[in-house]
């Protein structure tokens, strides 16, 4: 299956600073080592496939919007297009980067890291053989470098450090321009920033304080050095430079005291102000800030959570607000400066403020901890999604964004799924209840209770969404309730350790269960003796899955077999052995190799496609893995990240880590005793989260297909992971022919031969070519077609209309052929059911997308219509009343004239 990445859900924000696109309208938005494009205009979220080898710590956006530079922990640069969504450019800075900056002019680039500052040219429109060349590199801070802010005109930037002092830098060398330092705070640097047009600067740190810097000279005041004396300088440095092993280009040294001479006849600053935010004592920690030139607008974000408005240079506070209870990590404006971006590091939340009329533009948040399960809607609209931090939320997958968050639950979700309907919502919990959610009124409108406390580690609902089942890992029984009644009909008891999974036959009211007493269980619903089957198994049963036809069973162990059962007659009709397929990864605490690791590993999540013809199988590795169930063959491996800030990414340790005592990792460098690092207990997924350095281990907890055949989707350790079928980039003929060419579908075509040009566009299936025929048909034609074209090719076009019903304009069209299409050919089609039903499903998504948006536009305009109407009955009478001494036909032609 050629299924290519394309979204990543369920995080919003890890770290690194927000930034808006040039118009306005977009937010780039760091999630772990990808980056997400926000656009609020359209509500879309879309996650670029390319991705950072760690984290990503700072964001730079060219002025134009066209290029960006993602920074990770390390100090490894990819220069991005946005455009094309492509990496070009790929560059090692060696050390960890704080801060990365165009100029306003899209020349130059500046990056901070250690306590330099190095200005770049910027990567032109131009292929060049390096994108990145060093023009100058900036000494003067003593400690790391924070933040960079630029002039107008880009002639000069400004640089904070965490040693409490600001300098000013010019791109050029400004003969009356000394580089020297301004002092004034009393903690780190946390932000500063140049007034419009001007070399006034205000800077502010992180106790709460903002100083107002004046400068004596315009921007327009700056002079150019003689070319002597910056040829002069230019060689020395070039001298140096040949004995240096890494260029450092141009070196401008500033001085923290500058001696009178020196100052003489230069730009001179003066501190005209300085305010402070704490005066009522109720801040911490200043941890944010931005400032938009053109209205004058400071924003400021502390650690408990609160914003602040101020209008400057006078600091008068426009409003404060509390967003969160966590530290605002990184705020943006946009360029007309009314909305606001805050992100939230600590709960992964990201919030657009639009300040004038004090409402949220966007409001996201992921889970908290880990998500564990997600299930997909039977149209395929939506994802439905479990954490550990007992939250419950639905995803829009075309929008990519959450609309709806349940909170009912106390403790951590373990299993979720939709009814039949779609419109019902299940989730199974460890605080002992199973809730029902429904999607039309947003509320739990059932909960489902044990006569005695137990926590629910599984769940299913039966075909027609009436049964429901849940099972229990301490009590080891199985609960049956009625949807309709909540009451609890029956409890399962037999199996002899903890329930591991359950799941319903689509076609017959049949429960499989399976548990760690390695058995699997069959229990008709309908049946009073309820034990129709078990099958034993070598090993502890971990997860059990039916196929959509209902006719097999696959069953995973902790031995890391898949095996297929056909559960009619209890025969095991064929097995996978799958633990080389996972490939562990070793992690840091590990004291054995991946190897021997991967013996004890085994796959916890299993999924069957919407054909039935292969399945998807994932466990505690970074790959989800797809096999033919017929051939019993691996198809394909994908590889869900490949983010090493998380753990057991890589199969063997690096070599620059260990030391003759063995990996760095378990040596505490916290100093204390000689016990080293504690080694997690056996069963421990998260680690030790009390550790300064906490890295949570790649894992996938559950994998499942869309009922549309075009997608599947996984929940990870960074997120929920969509992957879906992108068949515009491969040339896939069926039953082609030599003269099937694109000339000889287009002169079918000019001669009104439309089922047999149909038939050949299917024939070549280009997907743009079967587009233009389709569309080429006169609406009074589709009837005759519809009712001439082959059995084979009425399958193949109902897949092609579900799939332009996405893109397409022409909606009246494609409903004319999908409405003739299942009335001519409705009971042959009935005949193929289970094997269309995918095609159908992704049909009715389409269709049912649309529905939504254009009943949502005709009651607007319904409302409208009526509002105007009473508008105008209540302005006759009022006139009527006016003119009651008027004639009576003088009124009746001003009432005609009204109507």
């Amino acid at each position: 299956l050629p299924a290519q990445f394309s979204g990543l859900l369920g995080t919003v924000y890890r770290r690194g600073n927000l930034s808006f696109t040039r118009d306005g309208n977009s937010l780039v938005s760091p999630v772990g080592n990808r980056i997400s494009l926000f656009d609020l205009k359209n509500n879309k979220c879309e996650t670029l496939p390319l991705a950072t080898r760690l984290n990503i710590v700072c964001v730079g956006l060219s002025p134009d919007g066209s290029l960006a530079i993602l920074i990770d922990e390390e100090g490894a640069a990819l220069l991005v297009s946005l455009i094309g969504k492509c990496v070009i450019h790929q560059f090692y800075f060696h050390k960890p980067v704080h801060s990365v900056s165009f100029s306003p002019d899209g020349k130059k680039f500046v990056v901070t890291k250690d306590n330099l500052a190095y200005l770049y040219h910027a990567p032109g429109k131009k292929r060049e053989f390096n994108a990145f060349v060093l023009d100058k590199t900036y000494y003067g801070p003593y400690d790391e470098t924070t933040c960079i802010d630029w002039t107008d005109d880009s002639k000069c930037f400004a640089v904070g450090s965490k040693d409490m002092s600001t300098w000013v830098f010019g791109a050029e060398r400004w003969a009356n321009l000394i580089y020297y330092s301004f002092g004034g705070h009393k903690d780190v640097i946390v932000a500063c920033f140049f007034e419009e047009n001007s070399l006034d600067l205000y800077t502010i740190s992180q106790d709460a304080a903002l100083c107002v810097w004046q400068c004596d000279t315009e921007l327009d005041g700056l002079k150019p050095m003689p070319p002597k004396d910056a040829a002069k300088e230019k060689n020395t440095a070039e001298d140096d430079e040949e004995l240096l092993e890494e260029p450092k280009g141009e070196e401008i040294h500033g001085k923290a005291d500058p001696s009178e001479q020196e100052t003489r006849n230069k730009v001179k600053y003066s501190r005209v102000a300085k305010y402070f935010f704490n005066k009522e004592g109720d801040f911490n920690n200043l941890t944010a800030a931005a400032y938009h030139k053109k209205t004058h607008l400071l924003v400021t974000g502390f650690a408990s959570g609160i914003f602040h408005l101020h209008e400057l240079p006078d600091f008068n506070l426009i409003h404060s607000l509390s967003i969160s209870d966590q530290r605002i990590a990184s705020i943006s404006i946009n360029c007309t400066g009314d909305w606001i971006a805050f992100g939230c590091s600590g709960l992964g939340q990201l919030l657009v403020w639009e300040w004038q009329s004090e409402s949220y533009v966007l409001k996201q948040q992921g889970h908290f901890n880990s998500m564990v399960s997600l299930a997909f809607s039977p149209d395929g609209q939506y994802i439905v999604t479990g954490g550990e931090d007992g939250k419950v939320k639905v995803w829009n997958t075309s929008s990519s964004f959450c609309f709806v968050t349940f909170t009912e639950h106390n403790s951590g979700v373990t299993a979720v799924t939709f009814t039949s309907t779609g419109y019902v919502i299940l989730s199974a919990s460890l605080d002992g209840t199973v809730r029902a959610f429904d999607l039309h009124r947003y509320r739990n409108f059932r909960t489902f209770t044990s006569p005695r406390p137990s926590q629910f580690s599984c769940l299913a609902v039966d075909s027609s969404g009436e049964i429901v089942a849940a099972g229990s890992q301490d009590s080891f029984e199985i609960f049956i309730w009625s949807m309709q009644s909540g009451r609890l009909l029956d409890v399962l008891a037999g199996h002899e350790g903890p329930i591991s999974s359950l799941s319903f036959n689509p076609m017959k009211c049949v429960l499989a269960s399976a548990s760690w007493d390695k058995t699997v269980k069959l229990w008709d619903m309908l049946d009073s003796w309820r034990t129709k089957e078990t099958l034993i198994m070598n090993s502890d049963v971990l997860v059990v899955a039916f196929r959509p036809d209902g006719k097999e069973l696959a069953v995973a162990a902790l031995n890391g077999q898949i095996t297929f059962w056909d559960h009619e007659n209890a025969v095991q009709t064929g097995s996978i052995e799958g633990r080389h397929d996972l490939q562990m990864g070793r992690k840091e605490l590990d004291k054995i190799t991946a190897k021997q690791a991967a013996k004890g590993k085994s796959f916890t999540t299993l999924c069957y496609s919407a054909d039935g013809e292969s399945i998807l199988a994932g466990g505690l590795s970074k790959f989800v893995c797809i096999y033919n169930v017929k051939e019993q063959i691996l198809m394909k491996k994908f590889e869900i990240s490949c983010n090493y800030s998380l753990d057991a990414m890589e199969e063997y340790l690096d070599r620059r880590k260990m030391t003759e005592f063995g990996s760095m990792a378990l040596i505490d460098e916290g100093g204390g005793g000689d016990h080293g690092v504690a080694i997690p207990l056996p069963g421990v997924k998260r680690g030790d989260m009390s550790y300064r350095h906490f890295k949570p281990e790649i894992r996938v907890t559950c994998v499942r297909f869309c009922p549309t055949g075009r997608s599947w989707a996984a929940t990870t350790t960074e997120g929920l992971l969509l992957y879906s079928l992108d068949s515009g980039l491969i040339f896939d003929p069926f039953e082609l022919d030599i003269d099937v060419t694109p000339s000889n579908i287009r002169k079918t075509l000019s001669q009104k031969e439309y089922t047999t040009a149909i038939v050949m566009a299917f024939k070549l299936n280009e997907k743009k070519l079967i587009q233009e025929v389709v569309e080429a048909v006169p609406s009074s034609e589709v009837d005759v077609v519809c009712s001439s074209l082959p059995d084979l090719y009425v399958e193949k076009l109902l897949e092609f209309l579900a799939s332009a019903f996405e893109m397409s304009c022409h909606l009246e069209f494609y409903l004319i052929w999908a409405n003739k299409l299942l009335m001519l050919h409705g009971q042959k089609l009935k005949t193929r059911s289970v094997k269309l039903l995918p095609v159908i499903q992704f049909l009715q998504k389409s269709i049912q997308r649309h529905f939504e948006d254009v009943s949502k536009l005709c009651e607007w305009n319904i409302y409208n219509i009526k509002y105007t109407l009473a508008m105008s009955q209540q302005r006759g009478v009022k006139r009527v009343a006016e003119e009651a001494p008027v004639g009576e036909e003088e009124l009746d032609s001003d009432s005609d004239d009204l109507m």
